[in-house]
């Protein structure tokens, strides 16, 4: 099972690994912090299934450190709804989480890539009975691992767009990406857009 350091660890490791391979290409322009290697964008996620629907906001910086490696911090707000039916008990449920983490997206070919982003969420979670109408909120937290793919295009110095599908992997019961049962994980559909900022003049 992955902790937060556990985490933090792999992360850091991905990125030496990057500006070591980066410090190391033959082009003496690498290695070298570019302005317009960092990006600003946003991603909506949508996550759906049986009587269930999530929808948030990802809004995310980072840096290309290679053609091949991103790296930065993403936000996101999130809200998740389930309907009553017989698999909860006639009670339904609103939840509003926000949090955020690193990310790292690894490019084997200029169209596919690999993400993995770990995050720390805080959640506010109302339940209702729909039979006696009585409801009751209350708080939670939790930490959530993100992996999958995604399919997109990046013009390093210009723009990038994608889509991706990824789950977590933690299976914390209290995660904003699993069902209100806590059975299972809900897979998370994200498709975002960007720009990188132009060079100093």
């Amino acid at each position: 099972m992955f902790n937060r350091k556990t985490l933090l660890l792999l992360t850091l490791l991905s990125l030496s690994f990057a500006c070591f391979s980066q410090q190391n290409d033959a082009d003496d322009s690498k290695g070298r912090f570019k302005r317009e290697n960092i990006f600003i964008g946003s991603g909506l996620n949508l996550g759906l299934a049986s009587s269930s629907f999530n929808v948030g906001l990802n809004p995310e910086i980072g840096y290309s450190i290679a053609h091949w490696f991103d790296a930065g911090i993403a936000f996101n707000v999130n809200y998740f709804s389930q309907t009553a039916s017989q698999f909860n008990f006639n009670t339904s449920f609103h939840n509003f989480n926000y949090g955020g983490g690193p990310f790292v997206r690894l490019w084997p070919i200029n169209f596919l890539f690999v993400q993995v982003q770990p995050e720390f969420n805080w959640t506010r979670v109302t339940r209702k009975d729909v039979n006696s109408g009585i409801q009751n909120s209350y708080s939670t937290n939790a930490g959530s691992l993100l992996v999958g793919l995604g399919y997109g295009t990046k013009l390093m110095g210009s723009h990038y767009s994608y889509f991706s599908l990824m789950i977590d992997i933690l299976q914390n019961t209290n995660s904003p990406y699993r069902d209100q049962n806590s059975s299972d994980p809900l897979p998370v559909l994200r498709a975002g857009f960007g720009f990188y900022l132009h060079p100093r003049r």
